[in-house]
């Protein structure tokens, strides 16, 4: 005979009540033709879409989805209206999937998760089971919300570089864009598995913070020019992972060592990039492309575990510029698309 399920505590069972029919905050995205309206909402758990698991969302934090999302005419938002927030940790107020326990606290990130389904910038969220990956031992849910999205597409970025054969004593491993949160994160990650990391950004008035989480050199963007007239550049990272795209990935893969890789990742400096056969056919190069939103559930946890061993606290909060609640968005979603926020911002959806 199967044993009882242990008893709920009292905030679990408070959590359970509110959810059952008083309305709660969410910060609501609506399109109108080509105009957008932003700003908080009540919703009751009636307005959130199907799924298995209800979590009280006690962190999310900014992306630049979340910020492209209130954009007019953009082409991420896939519903109106819409609860943006690409990644929330919280805690299981309700669940009909066995395997996933009323009380357990849990992140959830990618998928269509603010996108096309309501996302973390709201009290409740209602996921499918099969998005859901249990809090690592160890990582308190501030300090998973920090990582979110943006560690976790570092840590796979590192983790295919791995696989592709990349080790500490390679070689230097160049980190671009390393003012944003993947960045940031790719700099403080690869230092904290022993990597000699060379930050590049655009913003060299940040030298000190990347300094500070790791990068044993900060060059700027132009740093990475190749002159025009020679097919190849100078031989000079083992490893990249690439946030930016554009430009920056061409310049990148022209200055590969032999049998190199670059994990690319981002498209803040364009959609498209130029490139001969040559660092593929001539220097081994190999462009890895990264995708977090539908990564395995499997391998996501996995990712989510070594994140957790790998990252030492300190580091974490060092990447954390702020919190917001709900009403503090609009100015933090701004700031993001203006390329303003280093770090990490996060949002206390419950306050």
């Amino acid at each position: 005979m199967a044993s009882p399920p242990p008893p709920l505590d009292a905030e679990v069972v408070a959590s359970q009540a509110r959810a059952a029919g008083e309305p709660f905050p969410a910060f609501l995205v609506t399109r109108d033709g080509e105009s957008v309206a932003c700003g908080v909402s009540a919703l009751v758990l009636e307005d959130l879409p199907p799924g298995e698991v209800v979590v009280e969302v006690a962190w999310s934090a900014v992306n630049f989805k979340d910020a492209m999302v209130t954009r007019p005419g953009n082409r991420v938002a896939r519903t109106s209206p819409l609860v943006p927030g690409v990644d929330l940790v919280g805690r299981v107020v309700a669940s009909v999937d066995p395997s996933i326990t009323i009380g357990a606290d849990v992140i959830v990130h990618g998928y269509d998760l603010g996108v096309a389904r309501h996302g973390g910038f709201a009290r409740y969220a209602r996921v499918p089971s099969g998005w859901v990956v249990p809090l690592p031992f160890g990582l308190s849910a501030r300090h998973a919300a920090a990582l979110g999205t943006a560690g976790f597409t570092a840590a796979l970025s590192l983790s295919r570089l791995e696989e592709h054969g990349l080790a500490p004593g390679a070689g230097p491993v160049l980190v671009t864009g390393a003012s944003g949160g993947v960045g940031g994160m790719a700099v403080a990650l690869c230092a904290s598995r022993g990597y000699d990391v060379v930050a590049s950004t655009g913003r060299l008035a940040e030298r000190q913070y990347l300094l500070g989480l790791g990068a044993s050199e900060v060059i700027g963007r132009d740093d990475l020019s190749v002159d025009p007239e020679r097919t190849l550049g100078p031989e000079r990272w083992a490893g990249a992972i690439d946030c930016v795209g554009g430009a920056t990935l061409s310049a990148v893969l022209r200055s590969l060592c032999y049998g190199g890789a670059v994990a690319a990742s981002g498209l803040t400096g364009g959609s498209s990039f130029e490139s001969t056969v040559y660092p593929f056919i001539v220097r081994n190069a190999s462009l890895l492309g990264i995708d977090t939103v539908q990564t395995p559930i499997d391998e996501r946890t996995a990712v989510w575990s070594e994140m957790a061993a790998t990252f030492a606290t300190d580091r974490i909060d060092s990447l954390i510029e702020g919190e917001v609640d709900l009403d503090g968005l609009p100015p933090v979603l701004e700031s993001i698309l203006a390329g303003q926020v280093r770090g990490r911002m996060l949002v206390r959806p419950g306050r």
